[in-house]
C-alpha cells in the first residue's frame, strides 16, 4: 500500500471501524468516513477526514450518503451489530436490526458503490459466518449471508478485489450491546482480540489481492475442519462455544 489512496469506511465511529480510521488518519490516504455518532465524526473532520453522517439502515440517509461519496479506491464496509440470545428467546426487533445492518445495508450499499469503487471492497465478516455457536444463530446467519454474497460478487466483478476479514471475538463496544449478561468478556479472557489488532490486519490487506483474512490465523484452520467434520468440531469445541 505505497501509493496514497482515497478510502471510504463505514462504521467509523466505533469498534474496528474507529480503529481503522485512527490508524489511517495521519497517513497520506484521503479518508471518507460515515457513522451514526456525529460527535466522533466531527473529531475526524477536525483531523482532516471527510465525513458524511448516516444510518445505513435508513434508505434516505443511505441515498444521501451515496450521492456525496466521490470515486474512491477502496471501500471498507465495517458497520455491524450483534445480539447474543437463544433462537427461541431473541426479540423480533433484534433480529430485524441485525439483518438490516449486517445483510441488507451492505448489499444495497455495494450495489450503489460498484461504479465508484475503483480497486477493492473490504468487508468485515466474522468467524461466526463459518462456525455458528449457541446464542448466535441470527448473527451467524447474517455473516453466512455475507460470505455467500461476497463469493458471488467476486465472480461478477473480476476486475475488483473482494476481500473479507473474518475475526474471532473482539473486545470492543460490540460486546456491550451483544452481551446482555455482561459476562462474555470475562469468560473469554485473553482469547478476545483487540480492535486495534483487527484494524491493523485489515489495513494490511489494502492494495493486495487477498480473498480473505482469518484473525487469528488458526481459526481459518478450525473453520476448514468444521466444513469437513462438523460433528467432531462441535463436540470438541462445545466448552468454548458455550461461553456466551
Amino acid at each position: 500500500m505505497s501509493a496514497p489512496k482515497r478510502i471510504f469506511i463505514t462504521g467509523a465511529t466505533s469498534g474496528v471501524g474507529y480503529e481503522i480510521a485512527k490508524q489511517l488518519i495521519h497517513t497520506s490516504h484521503e479518508l471518507w468516513l460515515t457513522g451514526r455518532n456525529e460527535a466522533i465524526l466531527n473529531e475526524w473532520q477536525q483531523q482532516g477526514a471527510h465525513i458524511i453522517p448516516a444510518d445505513l439502515t435508513d434508505d434516505h440517509q443511505r441515498k444521501h450518503l451515496i450521492q456525496n461519496v466521490p470515486e474512491v479506491d477502496v471501500a471498507i464496509l465495517n458497520a455491524g451489530v450483534g445480539t447474543f440470545s437463544y433462537a427461541h428467546e431473541i426479540k423480533d426487533e433484534d433480529m430485524d436490526t441485525m439483518i438490516a445492518l449486517n445483510v441488507t445495508a451492505p448489499m444495497k450499499l455495494t450495489k450503489k458503490l460498484l461504479p465508484i469503487v475503483k480497486e477493492q471492497f473490504i468487508f468485515i465478516g466474522s468467524q461466526a459466518g463459518k462456525v455458528a455457536t449457541p446464542k448466535a444463530s441470527v448473527y451467524a446467519a447474517t455473516k453466512f449471508a455475507l460470505i455467500g454474497y461476497t463469493n458471488a460478487l467476486r465472480l461478477e466483478q473480476p476486475n475488483k478485489v473482494i476481500t473479507v476479514i473474518h475475526p474471532g471475538p473482539i473486545d470492543s463496544p460490540f460486546l456491550d450491546h451483544a452481551d446482555a449478561t455482561n459476562t462474555y468478556r470475562q469468560k473469554m479472557g485473553s482469547v478476545l482480540l483487540s480492535a486495534e489488532e483487527v484494524a491493523k490486519k485489515t489495513i494490511q490487506t489494502i492494495g493486495t489481492k487477498k480473498r480473505e483474512c482469518n484473525i487469528p490465523w488458526y481459526m481459518g484452520i478450525s473453520s476448514k475442519l468444521y466444513a469437513l467434520a462438523p460433528s467432531i468440531v462441535e463436540t470438541i469445541g462445545k466448552p468454548f462455544f458455550n461461553k456466551k
